[in-house]
């Protein structure tokens, strides 16, 4: 027999989940405050989900309903169109397609087998440029911040940066990661990512010609320390290692790394001799991820 007293509590719960989606949708402008009247007419009579008698009438989309039911779960992602991302941050505007599925697989497996108590950085590498490495480590973040983690994402290749431009932060020459590690700024630079609450940036910052001397200083591992104190997860997009050595020091600071493997692309050879090099500098290889692109 069912308790009476839950289904109440469950039917008052879901009316407002029903009044929270009409306010949402009016907020939006995909409805007018008569036509929320005209779908709970309809939802009375009919026994409907507000969404279902919304659809029903013609007045919003399947995918308006997705994105309403995500900003009351505290799950944000962004409609086509909406947004200055471009669309390879699939995160951000596919949720639900299979590709994204599967950096949610990626996360869990993260979650369970580094970041634990003590332990929330983790470098994103490959092995040549153009391999994919910036992209995922920007999916990767989006997904985390979903997860309720207070997230960061470090652009850490101060040769040729780009989460400034996958997040369109402010040009090359705004301060940034280089800035910091040279004394020249602090860490309120930080940038809170536009439609994602859970997520923030440190862009790389001034273009300078000593990064991996800068890369090498202890005010790294200070910044590191400090950065730890305020977040959940920090990755760190790092240079190619076919362009440069700082990732290896990158990863040791961070302890761990995560290898990007493009398909047709990377040689599994190089691959293999990246491996050998993090582990002979005492930075744990935590799994690589195969993109294709």
């Amino acid at each position: 027999m069912s308790n009476p007293v839950s289904s109440i509590a469950s039917a008052a719960a879901a009316s407002r989940r029903d009044v929270n989606m009409g306010r949402m949708l009016v907020e939006q402008g995909k409805m007018t405050l008569e036509e929320v009247e005209s779908v709970r007419r309809l939802q009375k009579a009919e026994g409907l989900r507000f969404g279902e008698a919304a659809q029903r009438l013609g007045l919003v989309s399947e995918a308006d309903i997705q994105q309403v039911l995500a900003r009351q779960f505290d799950y944000p992602y962004l409609q086509a169109g909406s947004g200055n991302y471009p669309s390879t941050l699939m995160a951000a505007y596919q949720p639900f397609s299979a590709e994204v599925e599967m950096l949610r697989s990626v996360r869990s497996e993260l979650m369970l087998r580094w970041f634990r108590p003590g332990r929330k950085t983790l470098a994103i590498a490959g092995v040549n440029s153009g391999d994919g490495a910036s992209l995922l480590a920007a999916n990767l973040a989006v997904v985390f911040s979903q997860l309720g983690e207070q997230t960061l994402l470090v652009d850490a290749n101060l040769r040729h940066p780009r989460q400034h431009k996958i997040f369109n932060l402010a040009a090359e020459s705004g301060l940034g990661l280089a800035d910091v590690l040279a004394g020249r700024a602090g860490l309120d630079m930080l940038a809170m990512a536009e439609s994602f609450i859970d997520l923030s940036l440190l862009p790389a910052g001034s273009l300078v010609p000593n990064p991996q001397e800068l890369i090498n200083r202890s005010s790294f591992v200070l910044m590191n320390e400090t950065l730890c104190d305020r977040f959940d997860i920090i990755l760190y997009d790092t240079p190619a290692f076919s362009s440069a050595a700082d990732v290896l020091t990158i990863a040791a600071r961070a302890g761990g790394v995560l290898l990007v493997v493009r398909k047709d692309h990377t040689r599994i050879a190089d691959l293999a001799a990246l491996s050998d090099q993090f582990r002979r500098s005492g930075t744990e290889v935590v799994g690589s991820v195969m993109v294709s692109f």
